[in-house]
């Protein structure tokens, strides 16, 4: 669940960034449990689910939960995360039917034993150059009448009020418009990159799919926030501050410091307004029998 677009940095520690992974994860785990209650409507009795992109395995973790006879494969090029996968496994007791893959997407998908029943990718597909292809090689991964679920789009984070009482009204905004560049530039950038219209209907019947359907989730976690909640927005606005220097004026970026700042009360470690509302879109398609 590369929720912060990590995956472009071939060099990140991904050992020293697997807590904070997880944290976030879990911290996600109302939205997921309600993404696998509407895809359990949309898929019975999978006997094989993929997780394509899968990070340190909480939602691996969840799918072997919502679907107790299934087999879990846990796919992801981080060998460090797959480990924290499978001791996530083996305390949730579900180790027996639950496996990793280590390989980068999507040919790595190729060594799967079987086909999948279900194949999920979270945020794992805009970090491929090839969107198009790399949905062609997921489809034919998927057994006849199997499901692809993809989590792709939906809306900005929001994490404070407009006005926050220092610098000017907005920031939440103009970080929007600035990471959204930052985010054509990385997209440019990848190796085999194609610039692809980002309508994942049309993409997954384009790739021979079918009966496509789409939902949004939110997750809403009012003020004020819990400790981990704030940790993620912490992490989320620091991250933002590390990439986005070239796109905000001085301003912005002093009121971004005074945010991340521990010892400053107008900071998201302290203030009472920090929330987290954020809204993720899932679409699924289904392979002809």
């Amino acid at each position: 669940m590369a929720h912060h677009h990590d995956h472009e940095h071939k060099d990140i520690d991904w050992a020293a960034m697997g807590p904070r992974l997880e944290s976030q994860a879990e911290l996600f785990s109302s939205l997921y449990e309600r993404v696998l209650a509407w895809l359990g409507q949309e898929v019975t009795e999978p006997g094989l689910i993929v997780d394509a992109g899968s990070g340190p395995g909480v939602v691996s973790c969840l799918f072997a939960e919502a679907f107790p006879g299934a087999r879990i494969v846990a796919v992801d090029g981080s060998e460090p995360l797959l480990q924290r996968a499978r001791a996530r496994a083996e305390r949730q007791g579900v180790a027996d039917r639950f496996g990793t893959l280590a390989g980068e997407l999507p040919g790595v998908l190729d060594e799967l034993d079987y086909p999948a029943d279900l194949l999920w990718a979270s945020r794992s597909l805009h970090h491929l150059g090839d969107q198009r292809a790399a949905l062609a090689a997921f489809a034919a991964r998927l057994a006849p009448g199997g499901t692809l679920a993809l989590m792709e789009g939906g809306l900005p984070p929001r994490f404070l009020p407009r006005d926050i009482g220092i610098g000017r009204p907005g920031l939440e905004a103009r970080l929007d418009t600035v990471q959204a560049e930052w985010f054509t530039r990385m997209r440019g950038e990848l190796p085999g990159h194609v610039a692809e219209t980002e309508h994942w209907p049309a993409l997954l019947a384009a790739v021979g799919l079918g009966h496509i359907r789409t939902h949004s989730f939110l997750l809403d976690l009012p003020a004020p926030a819990s400790d981990r909640a704030r940790a993620y927005v912490a992490a989320y606005l620091a991250h933002l501050r590390e990439r986005l220097t070239d796109g905000l004026d001085a301003e912005d970026l002093a009121t971004l410091d005074r945010l991340l700042d521990p010892d400053d009360e107008a900071s998201v470690h302290h203030r009472p307004d920090v929330f987290v509302l954020e809204a993720h879109t899932v679409h699924t398609a289904v392979r002809a029998v």
